[in-house]
């Protein structure tokens, strides 16, 4: 959060010079500097985000591969159990909360799919 206020005092710096040196009438050109001046603003604090999130995600990446590699033989496992996912229907909810998945039989696994090609 400091960072974001620093960044926005910089970009009230950078637009005071901006404001005060003016002088002429307001025309184009002063629009493009102030559009200028608002898009490096944003550029600043934009930086300065990805610097305060850069390490947090970092650590999260680091932990996600380790819980990965932690998980890999189970969901190998599980994987080698389960087969083609083409074989089971979609999951169910009961009335009590569970969730069934039920596999389906070979003649139901010998039709096509909706979406599938028929083959002649």
């Amino acid at each position: 959060m400091r960072r974001i206020a620093h960044a926005l005092a910089v970009l009230l710096i950078a637009t005071a010079p901006a404001a005060g040196q003016s002088g002429g009438a307001p025309g184009e050109k002063s629009a493009e500097e102030g559009l200028s001046l608002l898009e490096e603003g944003a550029r600043i604090i934009l930086r300065s985000m990805i610097g305060e999130v850069e390490p947090a995600l970092k650590d999260l990446q680091d932990e996600m591969g380790r819980a990965l590699a932690e998980m890999e033989p189970a969901l190998r496992d599980l994987a080698a159990m389960i087969g083609d996912m083409r074989n089971y229907h979609a999951p169910e909810m009961l009335p009590n909360g569970d969730i069934i998945i039920r596999r389906k039989s070979p003649a139901e696994r010998a039709l096509p799919e909706p979406d599938g090609e028929i083959e002649i």
